[in-house]
């Protein structure tokens, strides 16, 4: 299994422009060390909200999260530590620091820990944390009040009569991971009506169920 926490498409670039191609971004393979250094529930919640929202200051973060400000700086210093988040230069105050992710992409592939135990806690905490993200941006979705130009540009899907063989679903992924690159504008080439879109693609397989 292979993941890459900001980037969908697998080795593809991040944004793809209708007119003109965009550089992605550089790329680094998490370790044992950075893994463990994210796979924390709130770490990911914060790194998750910097990476959606932009920069935020520990008293922003603590109000969002409902977390004790302390609390917040310290993971945000943790998160700096391991080279996921940085200070943004030349804003706020040495009372209040405002904290951005760093301009890279996280990949990780799961293989990369196959035989290592002392770190198969800190996958499995991220990888539990990860899909609960993906399922709290589904749930928030359905639940909040969009018009119904939103509502019917928007969808929550499933395909469940696919029968692949592993080459086959890694290129079914590969092409639909193109799709997605090819369908994301340039950061300034945004419709005027445009709102940031959320992409999820979930595709394993299943083991089977004997007939009772």
């Amino acid at each position: 299994m292979s993941h890459q926490p900001e980037r969908a498409p697998e080795r593809a670039p991040e944004h793809s422009g209708a007119t003109r191609p965009v550089p992605s971004r550089p790329a680094r393979r998490l370790d044992a060390r950075s893994l463990r250094g994210l796979a924390h529930p709130l770490r990911m919640r914060i790194f998750e909200l910097l990476t959606l929202d932009g920069p935020a200051t520990s008293a922003r973060l603590s109000e969002r999260l409902g977390e004790n400000t302390g609390t917040v700086s310290w993971h945000l210093r943790h998160l700096a530590e391991h080279g996921f988040i940085e200070e943004e230069t030349g804003r706020g105050t040495k009372r209040e620091r405002w904290w951005k992710r760093v301009d890279v992409t996280n990949d990780l592939n799961t293989a990369d820990f196959h035989d290592d135990p002392d770190s198969r806690g800190a996958l499995s905490v991220y990888l539990h944390e990860l899909v609960q993200q993906y399922f709290n941006r589904v749930t928030d979705y359905v639940t909040e009040d969009w018009d119904q130009t939103w509502r019917q540009a928007g969808t929550v899907a499933d395909w469940h009569d696919l029968r692949l063989s592993p080459a086959q679903l890694k290129a079914l992924n590969a092409e639909l991971f193109a799709v997605v690159a090819r369908h994301t504008p340039a950061p300034d080439a945004a419709a005027p009506d445009a709102l940031p879109v959320v992409v999820q693609l979930q595709s394993f397989p299943r083991r089977e169920r004997d007939e009772a």
